[in-house]
């Protein structure tokens, strides 16, 4: 089981192991586990002394962002990039349970935000639950908002080449943006509604100042939600558009086809009328023959190619 604990007292944070005594008159415990094992959990249960609702909580294996109000805090499940993206899922979550003086958090895969948190508590910047949630909801937008805009900057590049010669290669690239942008947005709509709710929290750990940067957060969350539909939306658009145009060119090729067919019909019964092996031929032993009917084959074809430009058929 690998895990790390904070201790924050006077405006000062200490790294211990986790078997080391935190000391109850911290201002701030924070433990964090990065384990989905039986270990885990005994800990939690056992050490931690949590509840087994908390427990069942902070161990689950697959969570969407939500807040949870309990007698003892609250549950936060949050959702930022992970540094180990598995399966397609390029969003690795973090359990969080928060009460008067001690956060217990819990991760199944690396977390990119993680890190970030951990310089700033090192820091001396984060006093209290409410700090340590509001930098946790603030470190994963953070991160997750270039990776919407270079969604939007790759769909608006693909936007830009629809009309050129090689659009239909842009499927992938169309479908690629989609697909994450779904992803995405799947979290994005819950975790601004936890980020909301935990700021209305009536508890005493949750300060004013934290409920300002948690409702900031949210803010960041809903606007980046907004962007990932429009970019959904606008591929859509993209792939209906690119399927027409692959329709439209089959289309134009099968016209081509179908003209030279009929370019070539009328050119392939003459042909096959004059190369019967039977007697009575026409001009069968003049030397001229074979040239008048290559002149009659091309005189022939010139006529039928010019109607079906004459009529458009070409376009």
């Amino acid at each position: 089981m690998n895990g790390f604990l904070y201790v924050v007292r006077g405006g000062h944070a200490t790294e211990l192991a986790l078997d080391d005594d935190p000391h109850a008159d911290a201002e701030l415990i924070w433990v964090h586990l990065s384990a989905q094992n039986e270990e885990a959990e005994a800990w939690l249960a056992g050490e931690a002394g949590l509840p087994d609702y908390v427990v069942d909580g902070l161990i689950a294996v697959e969570t969407r962002p939500r807040c949870t109000v309990m007698p003892e805090g609250a549950l936060l499940n949050l959702r930022g990039r992970s540094n180990d993206p598995v399966a397609g899922d390029l969003l690795a979550s973090v359990r969080i349970f928060a009460h008067q003086g001690r956060v217990y958090s819990v991760t199944r895969r690396p977390l990119s935000a993680l890190d970030t948190v951990r310089e700033t508590i090192a820091k001396g910047a984060i006093a209290d639950p409410g700090d340590l949630i509001a930098e946790f909801a603030a470190a994963i937008t953070e991160e997750l908002d270039p990776v919407v805009a270079t969604l939007g900057d790759e769909l608006d590049d693909c936007e830009s080449q629809i009309d050129a010669p090689a659009a239909l290669d842009l499927r992938r690239t169309v479908n690629r943006v989609r697909s994450e942008a779904i992803g995405y947005r799947r979290f994005l709509f819950p975790q601004r509604a936890a980020l909301e709710k935990l700021a209305t929290l009536d508890a005493d750990w949750l300060h004013e100042d934290d409920r300002l940067h948690l409702n900031a957060a949210a803010d960041r969350a809903a606007r980046m939600a907004e962007e990932v539909e429009a970019i959904r939306e606008r591929a859509g658009l993209m792939h209906e558009t690119l399927t027409d145009l692959r329709a439209e060119l089959l289309d134009q090729r099968s016209l081509t086809i179908a003209i030279v067919a009929m370019v070539f019909l009328p050119l392939t019964f003459l042909t096959g009328l004059l190369g019967m092996n039977v007697e009575g031929i026409p001009f069968s032993h003049e030397p001229w023959a074979f040239a008048a009917v290559v002149v009659a084959c091309l005189a022939m074809g010139g006529v039928i190619a010019g109607y079906f430009i004459r009529k458009h058929w070409t376009r």
